[in-house]
């Protein structure tokens, strides 16, 4: 209902009633309007602020699940990345054992991206730790995967020349010794017989008259045959997988540079050329480019008795020749 406004007349002592122009009218209705609006408004805005646009309410929803989803993938991925561990452990103390061959380089395992911008985009978002921490596990699995991919095609290989490996890897006495009185000196400390001094003795000596065939203690190839320094007459042959032996002081070299041999065949006789102080074989082992006991690739030739025998045989100082 609209309101009557009056004013009071004293000539006629009575109440005139007040009509307002067009522009009062306009003026009051315009008013009304915008307190009105204003009101609205502010109301509006207070109930936004307090429980959000059912947009920004969604929003939230779809955020919490995506953040429950990326802590179950994390955890995950922790599994995940535990089982490739025994995986990698059980690849390198066990089929690489077997298979006599290096483990897998660990950096090369875990390597990662840091130092790179690769993560930049996920720097800026929202739980950024999580996602981050997330992707950089799904990398590190991706890559560990890849590699044990590798390495077990690596072992498959190894497997399929296993039993060339065997034919190749020294495994007899150079010398015809089952006796074991042919050993002279063993692998180690040792003085030597002509400056009496401590020096480091790389192989293993086995006493014999000249003339005394040499055999080869693996399949494998001759590299060099001929003279070489201290060591006089020698042979090194290159068995393949990282096995290497050689043969001095020989008085005649039968097998020639370039040649294949195979296990058990004569390849020289055994002399006194070189350093030497009387005849004898210097039988050396390497493996993977360091010198080893030779002691421990007689298996084809030895029993456990008479491999304590010449353990203990080997030890002994006095009768080194070279």
């Amino acid at each position: 209902m609209r309101k009557v406004y009056y004013i009071y007349n004293p000539k006629t002592r009575t109440y005139d009633r007040i009509y307002p122009t067009v522009r009062q009218r306009v003026m009051s209705f315009l008013t009304r309007l915008f307190i009105g609006m204003g009101f609205g408004a502010g109301s509006f805005l207070i109930l936004l602020l307090v429980f959000g646009s059912p947009q920004e309410k969604d929003l939230r929803i779809e955020n919490s699940k995506m953040q429950a989803q990326y802590q179950i993938l994390s955890s995950r991925l922790d599994e995940a990345l535990s089982v490739m561990q025994r995986l990698q452990q059980r690849d390198d103390n066990l089929y690489r054992v077997i298979m006599q061959s290096d483990p897998v380089n660990e950096g090369l395992r875990n390597a990662n991206y840091s130092g790179t911008n690769r993560y930049e985009e996920l720097m800026g978002m929202a739980n950024s730790n999580l996602v981050l921490n997330t992707t950089r596990k799904m990398d590190l699995l991706a890559r560990q995967v890849y590699i044990q991919s590798k390495s077990f095609d690596e072992v498959v290989d190894l497997c399929k020349q296993h039993d060339e490996m065997i034919k190749c890897i020294p495994a007899i006495q150079p010398v015809s010794n089952h006796d074991l009185k042919k050993t002279a000196s063993g692998y180690g400390l040792r003085i030597d017989p002509i400056y009496k001094t401590v020096k480091f003795h790389s192989g293993m000596d086995f006493s014999a008259n000249i003339g005394t065939p040499i055999y080869v203690t693996g399949n494998g190839k001759v590299v060099k045959a001929g003279w070489e320094g201290l060591y006089g007459n020698c042979i090194t042959v290159d068995h393949g997988f990282g096995y290497v032996t050689k043969y001095a002081h020989m008085s005649k070299i039968i097998a020639r540079t370039g040649q294949k041999v195979v296990r058990g065949e004569i390849i020289g006789e055994v002399g006194s050329t070189g350093k030497s102080t009387g005849p004898h074989l210097h039988y050396e082992v390497h493996v993977k480019g360091k010198i080893v006991n030779p002691v421990n690739y007689y298996f084809m030739d030895l029993n456990a008795e008479d491999y304590d025998r010449m353990v203990e045989l080997a030890a002994n100082h006095a009768k080194v020749y070279d």
